[in-house]
């Protein structure tokens, strides 16, 4: 078996010694080398052309952004950010995966040695699902801003989308991703227009990025993005992230849909999960809502998502193409959930003609 060639580089001794442990210890997978710092670093890529690199925001010399910025253009390949649990942390990972990293592991501020061991199995799992990731140059694309000045100075690249007009407020859009789906969620959301029908989004997250992926998101978009709190009304114009750690379902009060956001035990292994935020728009949302399943491994929300489509819903599913990872797409594909496979690029398009020509009724053409 070949195994998995990983290269890890952080500035802290401590670190480099536990991840190439925790690393040498899988049967599929070996460090075969370490580096300080990214000038380092560059030079043992070159030589040894590894599979992976683990890479550490916060470092001597090159900042971590611009080496994964210059690495990304000039040789792109798998990276999973080693990131701290603080608000800058949670900012510089929101850039890190924009401009291409797969993904990231959350280190403790405290506790550093007993921290990382106890993180063992993730940091393996996302170092497996790295090495076959589908690795992209990112080209970062700025939206309109809404209230940060001219559109030319934001470097607008989508032109601000045409009004949806009457839409009824019944409607409904759910969106689930995980690897790959902080870039993939983005470019949904900033094709949707002002009144666009209220969107969910849960993207696999631990507690403490949620809050900068939605401001990120906000300041990027024509809607409103924010965290989903618990018990507010679903607004048209609006999307609602699932707080890190925290599970995300639709119920209703009186006429209105409204965000239930609460704790509980881990659904296919996430919280949140899809599978939760699937399940409750099947039973509350029925024929009024759309779903979205984008790039992400594993299985969460395949099966609730074919309990949307058999309430009627109308789903559209990322190809293969244009995943990061191809998981959750393809199980949802093999669940016959899905009513189109799209590119990630003509989801958006797709949803909103259909929008635009009938409503959202899965029965119309």
């Amino acid at each position: 078996m070949k195994k998995i060639r990983v290269v890890v580089v952080d500035d802290s001794a401590l670190v480099r010694s536990l991840l190439a442990e925790i690393i040498n210890r899988q049967r599929d997978m070996e460090c075969v080398g370490v580096a300080n710092d990214p000038l380092v670093a560059r030079e043992i890529i070159r030589e040894l052309n590894p599979d992976v690199i683990t890479l550490d925001v916060e470092m001597p010399r090159m900042d971590g952004l611009d080496f994964l910025g210059r690495l990304m253009r000039l040789r792109p390949m798998p990276v999973l950010m080693i990131s701290t649990l603080t608000e800058r942390g949670a900012e510089v990972t929101m850039k890190a995966l924009e401009l291409g990293a797969i993904d990231f592991v959350a280190k403790p501020r405290i506790g550093l040695a007993e921290g990382i061991k106890e993180l063992a199995d993730q940091i393996v799992e996302k170092i497996r699902v790295a090495a076959s990731a589908h690795v992209k140059r990112a080209i970062p694309q700025p939206a309109p801003a809404r209230a940060a000045g001219s559109q030319e100075a934001a470097g607008v690249v989508h032109p601000p989308a045409k009004l949806l007009g009457r839409v009824s407020t019944e409607k409904l859009i759910c969106i689930g991703s995980s690897t790959g789906g902080t870039e993939a969620v983005k470019e949904i959301l900033m094709r949707m227009p002002a009144d666009a029908p209220g969107i969910l989004v849960t993207q696999h997250m631990p507690p403490g990025f949620t809050t900068s992926f939605a401001a990120r998101l906000n300041g990027l978009c024509q809607i409103t993005v924010k965290e989903a709190e618990d018990r507010e009304r679903l607004l048209p114009g609006h999307a609602y992230i699932a707080p890190g750690g925290r599970h995300l379902r639709i119920d209703r009060s009186g006429a209105n849909y409204i965000a239930i956001v609460e704790d509980g035990e881990p659904v296919n292994r996430h919280k949140p999960s899809v599978e939760v935020l699937f399940h409750s728009c099947a039973q509350v949302v029925g024929p009024n809502a759309f779903g979205i399943m984008l790039t992400g491994m594993g299985n969460d929300g395949a099966k609730a998502m074919r309990e949307m489509k058999d309430a009627g819903s109308y789903n559209y599913v990322q190809n293969e193409a244009t995943c990061v990872v191809f998981g959750m797409p393809r199980e949802a594909i093999a669940h016959g959930a899905a009513d189109e496979v799209l590119p990630l690029l003509e989801i958006a398009p797709a949803l909103l003609s259909r929008l635009r020509s009938g409503g959202g009724d899965r029965y119309r053409v």
